[in-house]
């Protein structure tokens, strides 16, 4: 077997409306027709049962080696988590060569899939090793490398689901949804009518914050600071438990809440200033933490969000508590799954020695352990929809905040302690 030209298609094109590598495969003699391949199929099967059938029912003429390569080439993908379905081969005018057609999510996986499938085509053909597990392993690591966000695939998935064609531009978050004059694009959850002025600002926690303190929408008290010791000395000014995070920063990292002590606010200090030299010191809010997604002039979702905790058992330490939630396959690193795995690291320790314990030390029965207390997915928290629950008022608030910004399209922190009621009674 031969690959003569492959040729990636972005786009529509005679197939259909599939992202697809198109392939012309010249074959030997011998692999004009399986039935010719004594033992093959039995070998392709037993070093990747997962194939599926490769002979459609009631088929009786001959069937091309092409079709065992277009077949692994489009479920490799599959079992290593791509959403992919289509693949076709046909004959060409020249003897014993076939066109191969095989959907791809990404590009890149398709190609590394490719190269995979003829690996394992030649594995079977010579009936040598083949090691399905790291093959897959690879795939659904660069998968994970060069798939899209979550904001950006929730979109993709849904112009799909809707009919619109979806092209990806870049190796990053820009996309192209739909054709000629009507098309638009998008990176992340912004569209290209974003402003990129209201963008900055939303960058920019201090600056959010004093527009938003200005249109009267509650705040937090606080300052930004650039050393340990005002630090110190805005916590001390604040008279309580305070949280700080970098001034420009997103997805929760380096943002540490109810720190009450020198000692871990040292700990938060330097873990705000690993994303930026300034540094924001604000008063704590207790309540929950609440995300609510702002579309327009309207209200589309709110989710409350639980920091990442162990609940303990009398029995397993809180190393071996986290192991255990981690070993949730709705876990993860980066963004390929749901959920993020929790870490215990130099902030969850000292969230931990707060609470009066230390990583190997075993929790009483039923008691809830925070290793955070900022609730991001991606630190591992979890999130509950709160939409129905949401009081007019507080809506209101949400989308005049988005507003003031100048975003369209704007996810909105709100700390709490219930959607419920107005923002202004829980102040």
């Amino acid at each position: 077997m031969r690959i003569d030209r492959i040729r990636a298609l972005r786009g529509p094109n005679l197939w259909g409306r599939h992202t697809a590598l198109e392939l012309v495969v010249s074959l030997a003699p011998a692999e004009e027709s399986l039935d010719d391949m004594p033992g093959f199929e039995a070998r392709l099967r037993a070093r990747f049962p997962q194939i599926g059938p490769i002979r459609p029912i009631g088929h009786t003429a001959p069937l091309p080696a092409a079709q065992a390569l277009r077949f692994a080439t489009l479920r490799l993908q599959s079992e290593a988590g791509s959403a992919v379905t289509f693949s076709h081969c046909t004959p060409t005018i020249e003897p014993r060569t076939y066109r191969v057609v095989v959907e791809y999510a990404e590009e890149a996986v398709g190609r590394l899939a490719l190269d995979l499938a003829q690996t394992l085509y030649r594995a079977a053909l010579d009936d040598t090793a083949f090691d399905l597990r790291s093959a897959l392993a690879r795939l659904r690591a660069l998968d994970e490398d060069v798939s899209l966000g979550p904001s950006t695939g929730a979109i993709v998935r849904a112009a799909t689901d809707r009919g619109v064609p979806v092209r990806r531009l870049t190796d990053g978050s820009l996309v192209q949804l739909g054709w000629g004059r009507r098309q638009k694009r998008i990176q992340a959850a912004e569209i290209d009518a974003t402003s990129a002025i209201a963008e900055s600002i939303a960058q920019d926690k201090e600056l959010t914050k004093s527009l938003l303190g200005a249109a009267g929408i509650p705040v937090p008290a606080g300052r930004c600071v650039s050393t340990l010791e005002e630090a110190r000395c805005a916590m001390e000014a604040l008279g309580g438990p305070v949280a700080v995070k970098p001034r420009d920063g997103n997805q929760g990292k380096g943002v540490t809440v109810n720190v009450s002590t020198t000692e871990h606010l040292a700990i938060a200090f330097r873990a705000a200033q690993e994303f930026g030299r300034e540094v924001i010191v604000e008063r704590f809010v207790p309540g929950h933490d609440h995300r609510l997604l702002v579309v327009g002039n309207r209200l589309i979702a709110a989710a409350r969000r639980e920091p990442p905790h162990v609940i303990g058992d009398g029995e397993h330490t809180i190393r071996a508590l986290v192991d255990r939630v981690n070993q949730d396959p709705k876990r993860g690193d980066g963004h390929a799954t749901p959920l993020t795995r929790i870490r215990l690291d130099e902030i969850a320790e000292a969230r931990l020695r707060i609470q009066g314990y230390g990583p190997d030390d075993v929790p009483p029965r039923g008691a809830r352990v925070v290793l955070r207390n900022i609730a991001n997915l991606s630190t591992g928290g979890t999130a509950t929809d709160v939409t129905d629950d949401v009081h007019p008022e507080l809506a209101r608030r949400v989308v005049e905040a988005a507003t003031a910004v100048g975003l369209d399209i704007c996810g909105v922190d709100v700390v709490c302690t219930s959607v419920g009621e107005p923002l202004e009674a829980q102040f």
